[in-house]
């Protein structure tokens, strides 16, 4: 087996080049990269300004309107045209693609989401080649599709019909051509990697891996492995396959392969068990498979990392309906995450950095779920090896998103199944998918009766979702479940898509509905795919996309920067219904930030106290593919938002919450632990004034559950509300274990825009050298300070803990990692310390 890697640098074009539009691009065409796109190519040499900046959006239209041609030259050495057959291999084409060698039409491509391979020994020639890979314009394609069917039309939206709609004539990433938080920036290129494998007599080409547990009374693992081979001549091969950890061989066997497939077991005596972040740890195992000759030589190899686990969907009657619990290793556990959009809105910009400090972010604020969504793109090796490292569970759609799809049209649904065959293959072996699901809304928004933007039956929609991608699923990921759509109601004419009896929801009753934040109070549903509350971006990102006159949220850069139509006005809506006015722009980026974060808590944390009737939360949405307001709780720059900060807190393994009741003047204390062993610990609640008096305090002996919720107290504090008012009343929670404090809450029983906090708590923070380049901030105040935050002016950083709840007598001391070195001189210079009140 030899390769020859072709990614690096490329030539791009214009397919077009007497187009007046492209009269100045440069006639020897500029440098592209492979992966990449032709956007961020343009981008990169200028001749596209920035698209992220201000309203530049607007002036990279034309780009998606145009052909680009990608080509290269390359070497091809005797020794590679010796072997019986040359592929060219091509991992992803963005989109519409005819690829030529040495002027010879090789073939034509219409999926970005499937890997490609041809045969093109016959068209290479020994020494200089060239490849030519032709980009058609996606706009142009799917225009011309969208004047033919009219049945695909959305329904107008303000005059204008929605940019995404283009993406059902086309499989390529839906949220390229826009969405409600992501720019309208239609990409072409080849946007994963490309290579020459050359082989003789017989290769592997795929290889399959299924487990089975014995269970608790017999500890062990049979690892079936299933290798498909491709031959290009008879004979007898041998099939090895090797299990190590850590470097040490575990497992290993041979066997004989006379035909195109081969299967062998791998015994593991007490395997050493996968699990979720916080419930384990995450051992992963190396699984080499080679194809040896007769005289023991390696033909092909290919590598596989596996976690032993088994990791089902449960779903069985109960008193409440039907479950929806995900059961890793025979223990339900409660799912904790968010939605995953793609890293960047062009591709060509991702990084290997941007997918671990995202994943690791994710593991970070106490996640074991991530929810990739079906609007995007199927994620790279990468994503899932870094979901395998941290404990991250998968729930993988596949990539249909809010339209309907022609399944009538024979050649799209053999594009697709050849799609979804790629995709699981390719996927399917980590520890950490847990899902495959159908579609992203497809039922909630396009079949059933109440349907008024499409009409579809459920046999054109059952083709895909019922029939061809459970098939694909069972047949190569038999051990990971299917689910048609999110969301889903498995009973019923399925349109009764938030019954809180069985299935998964969206509940977007407060962001589109305007509901209270309370009414996540009242939600009884099994699982919570779907929800979520918006907030602006910090200032330093703000300022990075607008310049200084942009810096009104009713400007209209700022609103070009908000692709929600009800955006910047439901923000300030609820603004006005939990806070006091901020006063400048700054101050209402950060409300805006801790509002989000409230909202998020309201909700997460009432649907883990409601375990295990509940048993999931995946917040809309983790990251940003621009600088945007949007739902996300990590801005496009890696910063962390206030609501991630307080998702540490809300996702903990350990939580303490209150449920107040104003009427019968009562704090409900729970405690909920994602822990498979109870500990002693100790509840303890202070109760002050709002300048901090201590009014009231207590404590008792608790035991945390397991695995589930517990009340442990009830507050009554009917009399301190007759002396004190509701807006002079703060109770302090803390539960400890062993001494330490592992949970932290506040309950309250006005509004923070009512509460009579101080002007002036008085903050106070003392810089402390700490290692490798930190420091350790302890802050303290005299008075209560809520959602106290600390920011170093004009500098990045990654803090251990923000947007605190300070109460006075007890300090926090928080981590500071600046993103550059710097002196303790010039760290206090640029260290701010502001709470709620300096909003406003």
């Amino acid at each position: 087996m030899r390769n020859l890697n072709l990614d690096g640098k490329w030539t791009l074009k214009p397919g077009s080049p007497s187009d007046e539009a492209l009269a100045k691009f440069p006639k020897a065409g500029i440098s592209g990269r492979v992966p990449g796109d032709a956007m961020t190519d343009l981008v990169k040499q200028g001749i596209v300004p920035d698209p992220y900046y201000r309203d530049n959006e607007k002036l990279a239209q034309w780009v998606a309107e145009k052909d680009w041609v990608y080509t290269r030259s390359f070497k091809v050495p005797v020794s590679l045209l010796k072997e019986d057959r040359v592929m060219l291999q091509c991992d992803g084409i963005d989109t519409l693609a005819t690829i030529s060698i040495n002027g010879r039409k090789l073939a034509t491509t219409d999926n970005m989401f499937r890997s490609y391979e041809w045969d093109v020994k016959a068209m290479l020639k020994n020494g200089e080649n060239v490849i030519k890979v032709l980009l058609k314009s996606p706009m142009k394609y799917t225009r011309r599709m969208r004047a033919n069917e009219k049945v695909f039309r959305f329904r107008a939206t303000a005059g204008e019909e929605q940019a995404n709609a283009y993406a059902a004539y086309i499989r390529k990433q839906p949220c390229n051509f826009g969405w409600d938080w992501g720019p309208m920036l239609p990409t072409s290129g080849i946007w994963r990697g490309v290579r020459l494998v050359a082989w003789s007599d017989v290769r592997l080409a795929d290889v399959a891996v299924e487990q089975k547990h014995h269970g608790a009374t017999n500890p062990g693992c049979e690892i079936t492995v299933k290798a498909e081979c491709e031959r290009a001549a008879s004979g007898s091969v041998k099939l090895r396959a090797a299990l190590r950890f850590q470097g040490k061989l575990v497992a290993e066997k041979i066997v004989t392969c006379r035909s195109k497939s081969a299967s062998l077991k791998l015994v593991v005596d007490n395997p050493k068990l996968w699990w979720p972040n916080n419930m384990g740890d995450q051992p992963l195992y190396d699984l080499k498979v080679d194809l040896l000759d007769t005289a023991g030589r390696t033909l092909d190899a290919k590598e596989k990392r596996i976690g032993l686990r088994t990791l089902r969907l449960d779903r069985h009657k109960d008193q409440w309906g039907e479950s929806f619990q995900f059961v890793v290793n025979g223990v339900p556990f409660f799912a904790k995450g968010a939605n995953w959009i793609p890293v960047d809105a062009l591709l060509g910009r991702r990084t290997r950095d941007d997918y671990e400090r995202l994943v690791g972010d994710a593991a970070a604020a106490n996640m074991n779920m991530l929810r990739v969504w079906g609007g995007g793109i199927y994620e790279d090796d990468l994503f899932y090896d870094m979901c395998d490292e941290l404990g991250i569970c998968v729930w993988q759609d596949f990539i249909f998103a809010c339209m309907f799809y022609p399944s009538w049209d024979k050649a799209f649904m053999k594009t697709v199944e050849a799609e979804a065959r790629d995709n699981v293959k390719r996927i399917g072996h980590h520890a950490c998918v847990a899902l495959w699901c159908g579609n992203n809304e497809l039922e909630m928004m396009k079949i059933g009766p109440k349907r008024d933007r499409f009409k579809v039956s459920m046999k054109d929609y059952g083709a895909i979702f019922d029939k061809l991608l459970p098939k694909v699923v069972s047949e190569l990921a038999p051990q990971t479940d299917y689910w048609p759509s999110s969301p889903h109601s498995p009973h019923g004419d399925r349109t009764d898509h938030e019954n809180p009896k069985w299935g998964d929801a969206h509940l977007w009753a407060v962001w589109h509905g305007r509901k209270p934040f309370e009414w996540y109070r009242t939600c009884e549903h099994r699982f919570n795919s779907e929800f979520g509350f918006q907030s602006f971006p910090e200032p330093k990102t703000v300022n990075g996309f607008t310049e200084k006159r942009d810096r009104n949220i009713t400007a209209p850069v700022m609103e070009h920067h908000q692709r929600s139509w009800i955006g910047n006005t439901a923000i300030m809506q609820y603004m006005l219904d939990w806070f006091r006015l901020p006063d400048g722009f700054d101050n209402m980026l950060w409300a805006s930030q801790i509002l989000q974060g409230m909202a998020m808590k309201y909700a997460v944390e009432h649907w883990r106290r409601s375990m295990p009737r509940g048993m999931g939360t995946l917040y809309w949405q983790l990251n940003d593919v621009w600088p945007v307001a949007s739902w996300s709780s990590i801005d496009y720059h890696g910063r962390w938002k206030a609501l991630h900060y307080m998702a540490r807190h809300f996702f903990a393994p350990v939580l303490v919450s209150g449920l107040e009741d104003r009427k019968k003047g009562t704090v409900e204390v729970n405690i909920t632990s994602d822990l498979l062993k109870s500990s002693p610990g100790k509840l303890s609640w202070v109760v002050t004034d709002a300048r901090g008096k201590k009014l009231s305090q207590g404590a008792k002996a608790v035991r945390t559950p397991v695995n589930g919720n517990r009340k442990a107290a009830t507050l009554k504090l009917a009399g301190l509300l007759k002396e004190q008012t509701a807006q002079d009343l703060l109770v302090w929670l803390e539960l400890s274990v062993k001494g330490q404090a592992k949970s932290t809450n506040l309950v309250t029983f006005e509004r923070p825009k009512h509460l009579d906090l101080s002007e002036k708590p008085a903050l106070s923070a003392k810089v402390k050298q700490g290692a490798y380049g930190t420091f350790e901030v302890t802050i303290s105040s005299k008075q209560p300070a809520l959602w106290a935050w600390l920011e170093l002016d004009g500098v990045d950083a990654m803090l251990s803990d923000n947007f605190m709840h300070l109460r006075p007598g007890r300090s926090l001391r928080v981590l500071v990692g600046p993103k550059r070195e710097m002196g303790v001189a010039e760290f206090r210079k640029r260290l701010i310390v502001r709470s709620l009140v300096d909003t406003y």
